[in-house]
C-alpha cells in the first residue's frame, strides 16, 4: 500500500499534524509513507520515524505537478492542511482515496474540494461563530486532523507530539543555561495589544524569579532580538536556528512564553509548562484550536488596546502564570 500525505503550510500546523502521521503509520504498519511538505516547514520531519520518503516542495514548484508524480501508484492521499493547494496536489494523485477537510462556514472550498477529493471532514471551526456563543465548543487541531486519519479507516490513533532531536543538536546549545524562563520574541509582541516598550518591561518583570532569561527570536525578530541585547534584558540572546536547535532550546527551559505563533507547538512536542498570550481578536477560536497540547499550561488573550494600564495588567497576568506554572506562589 502506497500512501501520500500533504502539509505545505506553517511549522506549528505541521508539528500539530505529527501525531495524525504517526496513526497512519500505525495503522497501516506495511505501507509506504511519503510526506510532502514545503522547504518551510520540512526542519519539523526530517527525522520523523513515520515516513519513509520526504519530498520537499519549493515555491515555484506546482502541487499539481508534485501530485502526478504519484498518479498510478498511490492507494490513500490525505491533505494534512484545509488549503486548496494541498488538496490540488492530493487529487493529483488520482488515489482510490483522496481525503482531506475544511472549515463549516468556507462554502466556496467545500464546493471546489469535491473536484480534488473523494472524501471531506468538515471542521467545526469558525471565528465568528466563537464569538456569537463564548461556550462554542472547537476541537484541537491535533484532533481535528486524527479526524481524517479514521475517516480513512484507520484505528491504531496516537495522539503524542513527535518531534525529534540528537546530541549534536543539544551540544549546539550547550551554552544556554538550562532551568531559564525563555521568551520568544516575535512581531505579535509590538501590535495589537502590545508594544514594544511592554515587551521590554515584561522581560525585566520576569527577574523577579531568579531564573535565567533567554530570548530566541526568528529572523523576523532580529531587530527586536538586538535592542534586548543591547539592553541587557537576557542572559541569552539566541535566534534564526535550525528547526531542531531551537527545539532543543525550550527543551532546557523551565517554562516557555509566547504569543500565538508556532512556538507555542514547538514547546509541547518539547514537553514544556508555556504560557501563550492570544490575540484578542478571535481569542475564542484560537484559544481552543491552537492552545498547548498536553502539557501544563496558562492561556492569556490581550488587551483590545495599548493603554498603559492595559499593558501592565497583561504583563502582571503573565507574570502571575509563570509563577503558577513553576510553583511559585
Amino acid at each position: 500500500m502506497n500512501i501520500v500525505l500533504t502539509r505545505l503550510d506553517r511549522i506549528g500546523d505541521l508539528i500539530l499534524s505529527t501525531p495524525a502521521i504517526a496513526s497512519v503509520r500505525r495503522s497501516w504498519p506495511q505501507a509506504h509513507v511519503t510526506l510532502v511538505c514545503s522547504r518551510h516547514n520540512a526542519g519539523v520531519v526530517e527525522r520523523n520515524p513515520d515516513i519513509d520518503d520526504l519530498v520537499i516542495a519549493e515555491r515555484d514548484d506546482s502541487p499539481s505537478r508534485i501530485g502526478a508524480r504519484f498518479r498510478g501508484s498511490t492507494d490513500l492521499a490525505i491533505a494534512l492542511a484545509p488549503r486548496t493547494l494541498d488538496f490540488v496536489l492530493v487529487g493529483a494523485t488520482r488515489a482510490t482515496r483522496r481525503i482531506g477537510y475544511t472549515y463549516v462556514r468556507r462554502f466556496m472550498t467545500r464546493l471546489s474540494a469535491r473536484r480534488y477529493l473523494t472524501d471531506l471532514a468538515i471542521s467545526e471551526a469558525d471565528p465568528d461563530l466563537c464569538d456569537r456563543d463564548p461556550a462554542y465548543a472547537v476541537r484541537h487541531e491535533v484532533d481535528q486532523i486524527l479526524s481524517l486519519v479514521s475517516l480513512a479507516g484507520g484505528t491504531a490513533l496516537s495522539r503524542s507530539l513527535v518531534v525529534s532531536i540528537d546530541g549534536a543538536d543539544r551540544a549546539k546549545v550547550a551554552h544556554v543555561p538550562a532551568g531559564a524562563i525563555t521568551l520568544q520574541l516575535a512581531p505579535r509582541w509590538l501590535r495589537d495589544g502590545s508594544t514594544l516598550t511592554s515587551t521590554l518591561d515584561l522581560l525585566r518583570d520576569l527577574r523577579i524569579f531568579g531564573l535565567p532569561i533567554v530570548a530566541a527570536y526568528g529572523a523576523e525578530s532580529a531587530a527586536l532580538a538586538e535592542r534586548v541585547r543591547a539592553d541587557l534584558l537576557a542572559d541569552v540572546v539566541i535566534g534564526d536556528l535550525p528547526f531542531s536547535s531551537w527545539a532543543a532550546v525550550y527543551e532546557k527551559s523551565a517554562v516557555v512564553i509566547t504569543v500565538d505563533t508556532g512556538a507555542t507547538h514547538v514547546a509541547s512536542a518539547m514537553r514544556r509548562p508555556t504560557v501563550v498570550v492570544f490575540e484578542h481578536r478571535y481569542f475564542n477560536l484560537n484559544s481552543q484550536e491552537w492552545s498547548p497540547y498536553d502539557v501544563p499550561s496558562v492561556i492569556l488573550r490581550k488587551p483590545a488596546d495599548t493603554a498603559p494600564a492595559s499593558l501592565a495588567r497583561m504583563r502582571a497576568e503573565i507574570v502571575g502564570a509563570v509563577g503558577s506554572l513553576l510553583g511559585v506562589r
